[in-house]
């Protein structure tokens, strides 16, 4: 073998090993979190405390992060011309000595090895070291991008491709969508990186952000209100009797609300012992919300107002009902239960099998507590799915099955369904 021979089959194989390093570094480089790395800048874990160079990597991967296109493209360009080079080389070797159906086999003899060897093992290895790899090739990948006879090539190169890409019109979407995020929320819960209640809570979340005032207000029969000519003492014990701090007042009739009174007001007008005051001297103007205004906009819309309570009005300019900025808060974080409260449990277990549940409690927290797909419509509650589904005002003692559930009025107030009882089959 002449010297020259031995100078091209060291070229091959020089140009297979830069093409796995590149490989490697363009495996960590794309797949590396940047969530990950910031993190274990800001908040390293407790005795694992970076050391300045360490501490220079994590903030050096962090700027590549944020151009990882830009940095990425002469490993890209680099890694093309170590594996045409190789393959050429081999190729001019290969037909030296074997002619034209050697240089074929060589090249496919070339094409395994290179599967192997520059594909397959540095990625594979790359993926379960990613942010090792990625800390400990970080300068090189710097070092690259500041090499103008790679730089510049690799850059126009990529001018080009973007062209040539069609392009895509921004439709507004958001780069990650709900169902990504719980995607990731489920996998963390699985991996033990959350717990149960963290999971549920990131579940609240989003779906705060697609619920309407409507589905969380006290509905109009469950309001508490006073008459616009009561007096203060007479105020002072409906709220008491209520345990509300605020409560709206009404003119003609539940429709016609003149203003919210706050309790402070009263008491302190109480103490003042103004025996003509009426609770509509002290009310205060109503903050209205139509029912379909999301829920996330109101929270925000009181937080900047300074409000705690509105009155959620329907299309016609009626009172649907109200809506405090807790019955928002319990949205997301649940029950806010203190040593006032005595209310009546939406859902309760029965010990012969089946649920109780009232009338207003939401299908979709039905369905969650029987792992059951109840039909949506035009309603909210369980009530509102038993209207449609009788088409009548039921009698206490009538059933009806939805959705594969039996479901028995247990209690009806006026034209209400305030208590019911769900089971499976006829035992129910």
């Amino acid at each position: 073998m002449s010297a020259w021979e031995v100078a091209g089959w060291v070229v091959v194989a020089g140009c297979i090993f830069v093409s796995a390093v590149l490989a490697s570094i363009e495996t960590a480089i794309t797949h590396v979190r940047r969530s990950r790395i910031l993190a274990l800048a800001q908040h390293p874990s407790e005795g694992d405390e970076p050391d300045g160079d360490q501490q220079e990597r994590l903030d050096t991967l962090l700027g590549v992060l944020d151009q990882r296109r830009r940095y990425l493209a002469p490993v890209l360009l680099l890694s093309v011309i170590s594996r045409v080079g190789g393959a050429a080389m081999l190729a001019v070797l290969a037909y030296r000595r074997f002619d034209n159906g050697g240089a074929w086999l060589a090249v496919a003899g070339l094409a395994i090895i290179v599967f192997v060897l520059a594909e397959a093992l540095p990625k594979g290895w790359a993926l379960r070291h990613t942010e090792t790899h990625a800390l400990r090739v970080v300068h090189r990948v710097r070092l690259l991008d500041r090499l103008w006879i790679v730089r510049w090539p690799a850059r126009g190169l990529t001018a080009v491709a973007e062209r040539l890409m069609p392009r895509r019109r921004d439709d507004g979407d958001p780069t990650v969508s709900e169902e990504e995020l719980l995607a990731v929320a489920d996998r963390a819960l699985a991996a033990h990186a959350i717990d149960e209640e963290e999971h549920e809570l990131i579940e609240s979340v989003i779906a705060f952000g697609d619920t309407l005032v409507r589905e969380i207000m006290v509905p109009r029969p469950d309001m508490v209100v006073m008459d616009a000519a009561a007096g203060i003492d007479e105020a002072v014990a409906v709220a008491v009797a209520s345990g509300h701090s605020r409560i709206p007042v009404t003119g003609a009739g539940v429709d016609d609300l003149v203003g919210v009174v706050h309790v402070k007001d009263l008491l302190r007008v109480q103490q003042g012992a103004c025996d003509q005051t009426t609770v509509a001297d002290l009310a205060r103007p109503p903050r209205c919300v139509p029912e379909t205004k999301p829920a996330d906009d109101l929270l925000r819309d009181m937080q900047a107002g300074r409000f705690h309570l509105a009155v959620v009005v329907d299309e016609y300019g009626g009172t649907a009902g109200l809506v405090t900025m807790e019955d928002l808060i319990e949205e997301v974080v649940g029950e806010i239960v203190d040593e006032f409260d005595d209310e009546e449990p939406m859902a309760q277990p029965l010990a012969g099998g089946g649920l109780r549940v009232h009338g207003r409690m939401p299908v979709d927290e039905l369905n969650a507590l029987l792992e059951s797909d109840l039909p949506d419509g035009d309603w909210d509650t369980v009530g509102g799915l038993i209207f449609d589904a009788l088409g009548h005002v039921p009698d206490v003692g009538e059933r009806v099955e939805v959705g594969g559930h039996w479901f028995s009025i247990e209690q009806v107030e006026g034209r209400r369904i305030t208590r019911i009882r769900v089971g499976d089959g006829e035992r129910s």
